[in-house]
């Protein structure tokens, strides 16, 4: 199998970023160690990277297809079969790729200008046109995820700035407020409280993961970013919130996950659940506070949300 064929767990190798041990990928994707590595072994479906003491490292790519392939076994494939499905989705996706990856990367590109120019009516035009073609789930993960990490690179490099992520999330916000409100009343899911970590103004995450979990039919109350854990138990019981769903863009602080989490967990008398790249890297103390990791990846993460309640919302399409 050449390069441009090989399944994503061969190509993102070494692709950098952060790696995890595999009982942090059992967490995250709720596959267990023994099977992760027979799919390794013996169905050759993940190369994880191998340290010198021989132990399995994972990147996100690695943990990405990992949620792909349990995708596939859900819908009722034998796991036999999965390697060939994931190569034909790649030769399928493979003859028009350029042109599709060229699409996305272009109202990316144009997005992106736009927020830097603080240019409202062209980002407008840009997110428009390309949902007039696609799905808004399609639309998400292809452009505003990829987006939000284009622009977060530019926050930590210093070459963006604050006023250009308040600009793109005052547009955001206003874009999906109405989505909001109308999913809102016509949905019977669970209601969910959604907040970020103390500290975190990044809120850009959590409402990409809000509009998701309102497509999929849960009820939503925002409290958005910077939010004191202390006043969560109160506005919990206050909203009949079914959970508690905290985002994080960065590890959090020792005290945040050694007290105010576990003093949360206990308080909160409904699950607790932290996601985006704070759950991924800080995993193990996360679930040591008693809290559940949902990970970066939106789609698994309501998928996990459905399973820790035990119900979940039905999409009105």
């Amino acid at each position: 199998m050449n390069q441009a064929n090989q399944p994503a767990s061969a190509r993102g190798a070494s692709a950098g970023g952060d790696l995890f041990p595999i009982r942090t990928v059992s967490e995250l994707t709720g596959v267990n160690p023994i099977t992760l590595r027979a799919w390794e072994r013996r169905y050759g479906l993940i190369q994880p990277i191998r340290k010198a003491s021989g132990h399995r490292l994972y990147s996100q790519e690695h943990i990405d297809l990992v949620n792909r392939i349990v995708g596939l076994v859900d819908r009722g494939m034998r796991i036999g079969q999965v390697k060939d499905a994931l190569e034909e989705e790649l030769t399928d996706s493979g003859r028009d790729a350029s042109e599709t990856e060229g699409t996305w990367r272009r109202y990316i590109d144009h997005m992106l200008a736009s927020v830097i120019r603080f240019d409202e009516a062209a980002l407008e035009e840009t997110y428009a046109e390309a949902l007039s073609l696609y799905p808004v789930t399609v639309v998400t993960d292809k452009l505003l995820t990829p987006l939000m990490r284009d622009l977060g690179r530019r926050w930590e490099s210093e070459r963006g700035s604050v006023a250009e992520e308040h600009f793109f999330g005052f547009y955001l916000r206003n874009k999906l407020g109405a989505r909001f409100h109308h999913r809102s009343r016509v949905s019977d899911g669970p209601t969910l409280l959604l907040a970020c970590l103390p500290g975190d103004r990044h809120e850009i995450g959590l409402l990409l993961f809000a509009l998701a979990a309102s497509d999929a039919g849960f009820r939503l109350v925002m409290l958005g970013a910077d939010m004191p854990i202390a006043e969560l138990p109160a506005a919990a019981r206050k909203s009949g919130s079914d959970a508690i769903v905290l985002a994080g863009l960065v590890r959090p602080p020792d005290a945040v996950l050694k007290q105010e989490l576990p003093a949360l967990v206990a308080a909160a008398g409904v699950p607790v659940l932290l996601g985006g790249h704070a759950s991924v890297v800080a995993c193990d103390a996360v679930k040591q506070a008693g809290a559940e990791p949902l990970g970066s990846d939106i789609a698994a993460a309501v998928k996990r949300l459905r399973e820790v309640l035990g119900r979940g919302g039905q999409g009105d399409g």
